[in-house]
């Protein structure tokens, strides 16, 4: 619930406080340009940061690793396009500090350390309703694998 009220309402109600401040002191035409130059360098930085993650993605993929970092980064760049939609300086700020590289990168260590999501022999999990069960042969090769959903399984009731 206050997770909720913080997002749609006092992050929105900020937004729009510091709006009108900035139109009252520089100029409602300058505020509008400095909104959309910032949405600019946004989707520049959104259209440069994705597809350098993609191509670490493919890199990671061919030599056989796992590339949780990198879903993890594709994630946080996702939300961060996300946030560039909301018009405003506190949304376009946290959008454009989390498509910087080292901060995305540092953001997503975090992510995948607290165990909330996680990759781990081949498979890519996150603490929801759903497990992953895998049969596996020497160092890691996954011979077999399924995704149960517990809730709507026949088998587990």
């Amino acid at each position: 619930m206050r997770f909720s009220l913080f997002f749609f309402i006092i992050i929105p109600f900020t937004e729009l406080l510091i709006l009108l401040e900035v139109a009252d002191r520089i100029g409602a035409l300058y505020t509008v340009l400095l909104i959309l130059a910032t949405a600019a360098l946004g989707i520049h930085l959104l259209r440069q940061q994705g597809l350098s993650t993609l191509t670490r993605f493919q890199q990671r993929l061919q030599t056989g690793a796992i590339p949780g970092q990198e879903i993890v980064e594709g994630m946080i760049i996702a939300f961060c396009g996300a946030l560039l939609l909301a018009p405003g300086f506190i949304t376009d700020t946290v959008a454009l500090l989390g498509l910087l590289p080292p901060v995305r990168a540092m953001i997503a260590k975090r992510i995948l350390r607290s165990g909330s999501v996680f990759v781990s022999g081949g498979s890519f999990t996150s603490t929801s309703g759903f497990h992953h069960r895998e049969t596996r042969q020497n160092e890691g090769e996954i011979i077999d694998g399924e995704v149960i959903d517990e809730d709507n399984d026949p088998r587990l009731k």
